[in-house]
């Protein structure tokens, strides 16, 4: 049988979701967890991946498991009591045999957090010196709305197919005087993206870009064109979406 799990996890002690060899990954730690609690080996297929240090609030991955799981609120129980503090598992459920967590996902959400002002409890935020022009920044974040070759975010060596997503929302918010969170939601993101996308979007909050440039330089597909990576620490993956309703166990 197929199951989803939904887990959500603090990144900034791992490498990503996605297995590595030389580096400790969620989907690692998730994996030995599971597999001690089925008493069975578990491998997960994940929604996506996510980068070094970056959180995740209801991340989806799938696994098979050979018939029904006897006592899921006990296994779950299991599972949370192995993994570590900074990894959780909310509730698993089954699916058809051909539901697939990546490939079936219609949507992902990522927020960022920023804040302009010394914080000292500003944990997974990016600490910016400079005044922002917060509508300058809206204004070149809806040029990102739509359906848009982004190689331009793109990180360099990257094997995607190709680079087009379609960007349903983006948009900054000032939670208060000191504090901004940018909200996007795309039917797929490439591998640095959003990081880059918020990095080009400071630069003209700084007045360095003009909002009036994004488009040509979406059209450029240049990655030098765009502005510097922020850190992974303040993004988080905040939602997932998928065409049929998962019903916990």
């Amino acid at each position: 049988m197929r199951f989803f799990v939904s887990v959500s996890y603090n990144g900034e002690r791992y490498s990503g979701w996605q297995r590595q060899t030389n580096a400790t990954s969620v989907q690692e730690v998730l994996e030995k967890a599971m597999s001690l609690a089925l008493a069975c080996p578990i491998e997960l297929t994940g929604a996506g991946r996510t980068d070094a240090a970056v959180s995740a609030s209801g991340y989806i991955a799938h696994f098979d498991y050979d018939g029904p799981i006897k006592e899921p609120a006990s296994i779950l129980y299991k599972i949370n009591a192995i993994l570590p503090s900074d990894i959780v598992a909310h509730f698993i459920a089954p699916v058809a045999p051909e539901a697939h967590a990546r490939f079936d996902a219609t949507s992902r959400s990522y927020r960022y957090k920023v804040h302009t002002a010394k914080d000292p409890f500003a944990w997974h935020s990016f600490y910016c010196k400079f005044p922002l022009d917060v509508d300058a920044m809206n204004r070149a974040a809806a040029h990102l709305l739509g359906r848009h070759d982004f190689a331009c975010f793109e990180k360099a060596g990257s094997d995607n197919k190709t680079s087009i997503c379609t960007v349903t929302r983006a948009v900054w918010t000032a939670v208060d005087c000191d504090h901004l969170q940018f909200d996007i939601t795309a039917d797929r993101f490439l591998r640095n993206m959003v990081r880059a996308i918020v990095g080009t979007l400071i630069d003209v909050g700084r007045g360095k870009v003009f909002a009036e440039d994004i488009p040509g330089l979406l059209q450029s597909r240049d990655r030098s064109g765009a502005g510097q990576s922020v850190p992974g620490e303040a993004l988080q993956l905040c939602g997932i979406t998928y065409p049929y309703e998962l019903l916990p166990l």
